[in-house]
């Protein structure tokens, strides 16, 4: 791929003039709840408020508006499997632009939906983005279409850096930007936004431990980039060619973190910040509770780049977090088999305040005697110490009892 770039400041700065209007200001708020948990000062940058609920929107109104009247009648194509997809579509929509994107045939149906809800034209094709983008490419010669690359682009680029403009504009203070890294083009635009207009600034990108691709473009490695994570919208296995050498130039450091400590953003975006995070919209907290030594005491300014999260997986995430937490537990409780005694346990659980999830009574465990039974019930509580409390009392009450193990099969 051609890396040849004239990506400067200016070039954001003149996109972010071009497209001002044509998409959500979101802010940058302070977060005290996230402050608290991090140990940093920390503003939220709230992308999941643009129309589309992602910040893909800024690099596809700053690539239309720089096209000729013939290309717009033409049309536009893009590869995606989801927010590049949707902001293509929303804004092609908008100013009468035939879209077409091509997306991998295993796609969640509500991704499609959502795109051709927008207007677009989907094609499904190939198992893998890299298949698609095979195929965007080849209709795109066929058919005399303008190919708008999610992230190896300079007007896409440049306006995905409008996004670090209005956060400085908004918060003077800031000392670090924080980035989710996928293809690079985010990382970049913003790094050329913020630097121009506060040299002292860190940039840091974040990417998913399992994707470490622009931690090998940066170090020369060839880690392997494969699995299946919560940030899927940043599971890029080539970086942009453009974006490489201004990461290099511009950036502190690009970190990687863990499924564990992503799962944990998101719930964290939930419960303590009060908004939706996607996996790859919440990485930018995850880097705070992975590499706390960063960012510990400084004005630091997340990026929350999307909130397009399946709705089953958030339920998920929230209920494994209060399984972490310890506030849903699965208690495994030795009873006599007589009546009364689930009863006499359901009681308890109910005085203390303690809410019962489920019930399950087997009475045929080999390492029972044929006269006891075991109860696992599982319940939520407020924190460690109500779960402890609710434990003392049962055991005070007669029963034999342990926690079941969240890991075990």
């Amino acid at each position: 791929m051609n890396a040849s770039s004239t990506l400067s400041a200016d070039t954001v700065k003149r996109a972010a003039a071009r497209i001002k209007g044509q998409i959500v200001h979101t802010p940058t708020l302070f977060s005290e709840a996230l402050s608290r948990a991090t140990g940093a000062n920390v503003f939220v940058k709230y992308e999941n408020m643009q129309h589309t609920g992602a910040f893909k929107a800024r690099g596809a109104i700053a690539k239309l508006t720089t096209m000729s009247e013939a290309q717009k009648k033409a049309g536009v194509i893009a590869m995606s499997a989801g927010n590049h997809a949707q902001g293509v579509a929303f804004h092609a929509g908008r100013l009468g632009v035939p879209a077409t994107i091509v997306m991998p045939k295993g796609t969640p149906f509500i991704k499609i939906r959502r795109t051709r809800d927008y207007g677009a034209t989907v094609v499904l094709e190939g198992e893998t983005l890299v298949d698609a983008a095979n195929a965007a490419t080849k209709l795109a010669d066929e058919q005399g279409l303008t190919f708008i690359h999610p992230y190896d682009d300079d007007e896409v680029i440049a306006g995905q850096g409008s996004l670090a403009l209005e956060m400085l504009g908004d918060v003077p203070d800031l000392e670090v930007i924080v980035v989710p890294v996928g293809g690079g083009g985010l990382i970049a635009g913003c790094a050329l936004a913020a630097k121009s207009m506060k040299n002292d600034i860190d940039i840091v990108g974040v990417e998913p431990a399992l994707y470490p691709s622009m931690t090998n473009a940066l170090q020369g490695r060839q880690k392997p980039c494969a699995g299946s994570t919560l940030a899927e919208g940043i599971a890029v296995r080539d970086i942009g060619a453009k974006a490489v050498p201004i990461v290099k130039a511009l950036t502190r450091a690009v970190v990687t973190v863990d499924e564990t400590n992503i799962e944990r953003g998101i719930a964290m975006f939930a419960t303590l910040g009060k908004t939706v995070a996607e996996g790859a919209g919440a990485a930018s907290l995850s880097a705070l509770l992975e590499h706390p030594d960063m960012f510990q005491g400084r004005n630091v300014g997340l990026v929350l780049s999307g909130g397009n999260v399946d709705a089953r997986l958030l339920s998920s995430v929230l209920m494994r977090s209060l399984v972490r937490s310890g506030q849903v537990l699965t208690l495994l409780i030795e009873m006599p088999d007589k009546p009364g005694q689930l009863h006499a346990i359901a009681g308890i659980c109910a005085e203390l305040g303690a809410n019962v999830l489920e019930v399950s009574h087997g009475r045929f465990a080999m390492d029972l005697s044929a006269s006891s039974a075991r109860l696992a019930i599982t319940i939520e509580t407020r924190d460690e110490d109500h779960a402890r409390e609710v434990m003392d009392s049962i055991r005070a009450a007669g029963f034999k009892l342990h926690v079941r193990d969240p890991n075990a099969p």
